[in-house]
């Protein structure tokens, strides 16, 4: 079997995850590992000793991992604000490069990045998993099956409650805390917004127009939880903190859609990415596990033991012959390779992609526009909540590409609104 032989940046909590992932591909060839601090370096190099029985190389200075002749490929899994210049680098070196998502420091973070692709053509994807995930994924392929309708709000949120993260940003030699208190924006972006792009073929076809954004009052949670006994590092107690415990973004899209976004870090709650599709024919809802057509009119209505609240429930797995087979087919294994399996979905179409030259399904286009919505909701938020405009990173080629999904969908009916193109190059006919 041919193999991609891989440089690792960036050995903490995700890139140990991701690691292990990488690990139980066969097409991946794990040959180089580079961090800050030698002790991951060496238990990184431990791990695939054991597991794939080769000595990695072991750096600390990422130019050294990069210009490395027997590196490929190099995956970025390092602090946020080292991703664009790693980027840079790869490319410029030649180097295959999947960068982990995070939100951009400045627009011309963006524009380097597709500047060098564009001088380079090195092929470079985002790993934003959250566009591999198996209710993102039914959603899309009930929109490209013409489902729901015409699509026209999306919806998502990134509520993750990370007050012991963030504090222990010292403890545990992490990046977000100086983040956390030294900025204010929609930090984390692409787990919202990239599912929603590709549904609304956004830098291929459609593109976003502008942006507000407004928060709740700085700091608040984090402040309060810093002189809690639960803190994980108490010389942290009284600390200002910028960032916004709440952020909203809405987004205003070319082909009049509209989505809101939110940010929802550090107050107590349940993990949610609150994925909601609505259409003219229906609605999919995540956190519900829901799928409402209005073509099958059998909502199925119950009452409560009081007989005051209607609900209606359709259930997602009705739609089973919707989903790819990767899911249908998914082992209770590889569902252990990282977030259900949506991880180890994502680096296998990353090696397809390299090994059989083929497109990369969440291109530099798609980066530098999802990473913009960073700076930009900081600017907005900094002028109470003033319109930005989202910058056009293919310079008008919005109109010309072709869509592009990250997977092949299947197609079990013989409907829908037109044809989409995928990274297998399959083809559904001339979309309207």
């Amino acid at each position: 079997m041919k193999q991609v032989k891989v440089g690792v940046i960036g050995l903490g909590s995700r890139g140990m995850a991701l690691l292990n992932t990488m690990l139980a591909i066969d097409e991946c060839e794990v040959v180089a590992v580079c961090d800050l601090y030698t002790d991951r370096i060496e238990y990184a190099q431990k791990k695939i000793k054991d597991k794939r029985g080769n000595d990695a190389l072991g750096f600390t200075d990422y130019n050294e991992l990069i210009e490395c002749d027997a590196v490929e490929a190099v995956v970025i899994i390092s602090s946020w604000d080292m991703h664009t210049r790693m980027a840079v680098k790869s490319m410029k070196v030649g180097k295959y490069t999947a960068v982990e998502v995070a939100g951009a420091y400045d627009i011309e973070d963006c524009w380097q990045l597709v500047r060098t692709y564009e001088e380079t053509r090195t092929p470079i994807m985002m790993l934003e998993n959250c566009c591999f995930d198996r209710f993102e994924l039914l959603t899309t392929s009930l929109v490209r099956a013409g489902k729901l309708g015409r699509v026209l709000y999306c919806h998502g949120a990134y509520t993750h409650e990370l007050r012991n993260e963030v504090l222990g940003g010292n403890v545990n030699r992490h990046y977000r805390l100086e983040n956390y208190i030294k900025r204010n924006c929609e930090n984390y972006p692409t787990h919202e917004l990239g599912p929603i792009a590709k549904i609304l073929n956004i830098t291929r076809g459609n593109k976003l127009i502008s942006l507000t954004s407004v928060a709740t009052k700085p700091g608040v949670g984090l402040s309060l939880y810093s002189n809690d006994e639960r803190s994980p590092d108490k010389s942290l107690a009284g600390t200002e903190f910028n960032q916004s415990d709440i952020v909203v973004t809405t987004l205003t899209c070319a082909g009049g859609e509209v989505i809101t976004m939110v940010l929802d870090t550090t107050l107590p709650h349940t993990y949610s990415r609150d994925f909601r599709v609505r259409g003219t024919k229906g609605f999919c809802e995540q956190d519900t596990n829901n799928v409402m057509l209005e073509e099958k009119n059998v909502m199925h209505e119950y009452f409560d033991a009081k007989k005051t609240t209607r609900k209606y429930l359709d259930s997602a797995e009705e739609y089973q012959d919707y989903l790819p087979d990767v899911w249908r087919n998914m082992t209770e294994e590889e569902k252990k390779l990282g977030h259900g399996g949506m991880d180890y979905i994502e680096f296998k179409v990353f090696f397809d992609c390299v090994l059989n030259n083929k497109p990369m399904p969440i291109d530099v286009y798609d980066m530098a526009t999802w990473m913009s919505i960073t700076p930009l909701s900081e600017q907005s938020i900094a002028h109470g909540g003033m319109p930005q405009a989202i910058p056009d990173f293919t310079r008008g080629e919005w109109l010309h590409r072709a869509p592009c999904d990250v997977i092949e969908l299947p197609r079990p009916e013989d409907e829908g609104d037109g044809e989409v193109k995928n990274f297998f190059g399959k083809s559904r006919g001339e979309r309207v």
